[in-house]
């Protein structure tokens, strides 16, 4: 499974479990199917369709995934069946139904439906590089991103985690970039790029599959835009989406990494194997490089 949105926590790599503790405290984590009156569950699940376990080992690597599923009951359903009942009543009884009677209906209709709702399910993966302390999250949402954060430090009894707060902030070091009509040491300009003006009701100006170099481009630096996303590659190898939160969006692993990754092997297990310690191990060296630009992290 090759991420494609990434948010991503610093860890400490002198304190971090080994995959096979992971494993025994995630059981206790385990997602359960949802029930009865509940409206969704959450918990951990195999991240790999071919393997029952809750965690995928992989060369100083550990992959797990959280499961969400959630009940649809749309608001339009218990409408419609509450109109019934209320039409019943004052037909029936030949009064108004009052408001603090709807609501109490309205509850009931509810947990009447409920059990019976269809549930949808998703899910968020995640991999931990325990050599360079990196967790990756494949979601570029900071709740989702910091919701799975916060079920994995409550399943291990804790987890030393922080954000990435850098010096330097990515916008400063985009637009930096940007103006100069080029980026710095492995990273090079690619074409996308969103630029955005100071103030509340700020313009936005967002470029794509365009020369970044060109001077209407560079114009809205200099006419006091930042930037806030800009499209870099790294070693001709991971093109990406760079944000001004400091997440990766839209990344593509190029041809070189697809071809180390088939030397593995073809089946299921080998190509999953082989993804993740290679996607691991670069986009940990390609984080660890963005740092180093943005003049490491806050030590407060």
């Amino acid at each position: 499974m090759w991420f494609k949105q990434i948010s991503f926590y610093p860890l400490n790599p002198d304190n971090l479990p080994d995959a096979e503790a992971v494993s025994v405290k995630l059981e206790g984590a385990a997602f359960k199917p949802v029930m009865g009156l509940d409206w969704f569950s959450e918990g951990f699940a195999p991240p790999q369709p071919f393997s029952p376990e809750n965690v995928f080992a992989a060369d100083g690597t550990w992959g797990i995934s959280l499961k969400k599923s959630e009940k649809v009951l749309p608001a339009g359903v218990i409408r419609d069946v509450l109109d019934e009942k209320i039409a019943e009543i004052e037909n029936n009884e030949g009064r108004t139904v009052g408001r603090k009677e709807k609501q109490q209906l309205k509850e009931q209709i509810t947990d009447d439906l409920l059990p019976r709702a269809f549930t949808r399910s998703s899910r968020v993966h995640a991999v931990c590089d325990t050599r360079s302390g990196f967790l990756l999250v494949n979601n570029a949402s900071a709740n989702r991103a910091e919701n799975l954060l916060a079920k994995l430090r409550e399943a291990l009894g804790g987890l030393e985690a922080r954000l990435p707060n850098t010096r330097q902030s990515p916008t400063s070091l985009m637009t930096d970039w940007l103006l100069r009509g080029a980026a710095e040491g492995s990273f090079e300009l690619d074409s996308d790029c969103e630029l955005r003006g100071a103030g509340d009701a700020a313009a936005v100006v967002k470029v794509a599959k365009q020369d970044l170099t060109a001077d209407e481009v560079v114009q809205h630096v200099r006419n006091g835009k930042s930037v806030t996303q800009l499209g870099l590659v790294w070693r001709g190898q991971i093109a990406f989406i760079l944000t001004a939160d400091f997440t990766l969006k839209r990344v593509q692993y190029l041809d070189v990494i697809q071809e180390e990754a088939e030397q593995y092997g073809t089946d299921a297990a080998s190509s999953a194997f082989a993804a993740q310690i290679l996607m691991a191990r670069n986009l940990s060296e390609l984080l660890s490089e963005l740092v180093a630009h943005l003049g490491g992290w806050h030590t407060r």
